[in-house]
């Protein structure tokens, strides 16, 4: 224990640095639920495409500020989204692109919309199930992994940990028969 004056920043081995602040901003971090967009929604077909996308006005940084009252000492911690990863649930799925791994498009969303009249396309960001589901939903996974950075009092400034975020959600897989003549 010791005492200091209000305003000064002690000159201590533990003192307060933006480094500290940083790190303190850093657990006060609230991203987003990672919630894609899929076509289709919840039931998808055998063989056929389910396209997978973010629009960019949900995928943004996100930044916390952390700040010393009356010291001039601050930190902000920046959480930019980096990445989407598709794990199907399932080794019976293929993952577009095959590494699951959607990039971010130059306008910050993930994938693309499926608009009407892409049925035949392959979707840029999505999954294709090889088989259907018997009662049971295949668990598809979402993880959004942020990049997260900080800068400071008198230009401080690094890197911390980077933050994975996912969500799971039930994925019905039906099979339809058809007669070709």
């Amino acid at each position: 224990m010791f005492w200091q004056d209000a305003g000064q920043i002690p000159k201590v081995a533990n003192a307060p640095t933006p480094k500290t602040l940083a790190e303190y901003a850093y657990d006060k971090v609230k991203v987003p639920a990672t919630e894609i967009d899929l076509k289709p929604a919840t039931k998808s077909t055998v063989n056929a495409p389910t396209w997978a996308w973010l629009d960019k006005g949900i995928f943004k940084e996100v930044k916390v500020r952390a700040e010393l009252p009356d010291t001039n000492l601050w930190a902000e911690t920046t959480a930019k989204p980096i990445a989407l990863h598709l794990d199907p649930g399932t080794a019976d799925a293929e993952t577009y692109p095959a590494s699951g791994d959607c990039t971010i498009n130059d306008d910050g969303s993930i994938g693309t919309p499926y608009v009407k009249g892409d049925a035949g396309k392959t979707p840029p960001c999505g999954i294709r199930y090889l088989r259907a589901t018997d009662g049971t939903p295949y668990q598809l996974k979402a993880s959004i992994t942020w990049q997260i950075s900080w800068e400071g009092t008198g230009g401080a400034k690094g890197d911390l940990p980077d933050g994975t975020f996912d969500t799971t959600q039930d994925m019905n897989v039906q099979e339809i028969q058809s007669i070709n003549r």
